[in-house]
């Protein structure tokens, strides 16, 4: 079935939404404040995809994607993911500017091209902020992490990926030579105000905010 770009939009909003709550599913006004619209044109949207079999809706009701609509969904998140890899890996775009880019490439509807692309880059796991990438069966591993919020001073951690992908807070990465597989380790938590003092590569120290904590995801070593 091919879906318009409009449609896909609205399915991988209603994923990683559902994703987000840990529910499988999420609300017309959680769609409507992710995408920037209004309640109502959601609700029209939402009777076409149920129509298609795209969704499991009833008007007022959650919002859940049918099977047939997870596997779109995936299908456009591979997509977008393996795109910002090739922009990245590539032709040497910066890791805050390949989302937009790869917000139109997504909607290339060549499941062979998208096939051919996988191969070239080496059947990457990840793109340029550290999400899996599904495989062709839409399955993906995920990597348990947690924020540097919930952090234990002292220990030694590796940056994973990270929550927000805004291109301000990847250039504000970039700005303290913060990337991915950056090793961190968390010197002092201060109690007024939840900032942290971090010590970055183990030869740079950095107080940052409480937001920027919660957005920064890690592995321990």
């Amino acid at each position: 079935m091919v879906l318009s770009y409009t449609e896909e939009n609205y399915i991988k909003s209603i994923y990683h939404l559902a994703m987000e709550s840990n529910a499988e599913e999420t609300s017309t006004n959680q769609i409507a404040e992710d995408l920037g619209i209004k309640p109502a044109t959601v609700t029209s949207m939402l009777k076409k995809l149920r129509d298609k079999n795209i969704i499991l809706y009833e008007r007022y009701g959650k919002v859940k994607l049918s099977a047939r609509g997870k596997s779109s969904a995936l299908l456009t998140i591979r997509k977008h993911r393996l795109w910002e890899v090739f922009l990245y890996d590539k032709l040497g775009f910066t890791w805050d500017e390949v989302h937009e880019i790869a917000e139109q490439l997504e909607h290339i509807q060549s499941v062979k091209l998208i096939h051919k692309l996988d191969a070239f880059l080496g059947y990457p796991k990840v793109d340029p902020h550290g999400d899996p990438i599904p495989n062709s069966k839409g399955d993906y591993t995920t990597v348990k992490t947690i924020s540097l919020f919930d952090a234990n001073i002292g220990t030694h951690y590796l940056v994973s990926s990270v929550k927000d992908s805004s291109s301000e807070f990847l250039q504000f990465l970039m700005q303290l030579k913060i990337t991915l597989a950056s090793k961190i380790q968390v010197i002092k938590r201060m109690e007024f105000d939840n900032s942290f003092l971090i010590l970055v590569d183990n030869k740079k120290e950095i107080m940052v905010s409480e937001k920027f904590s919660h957005n920064l995801l890690l592995n321990e070593v």
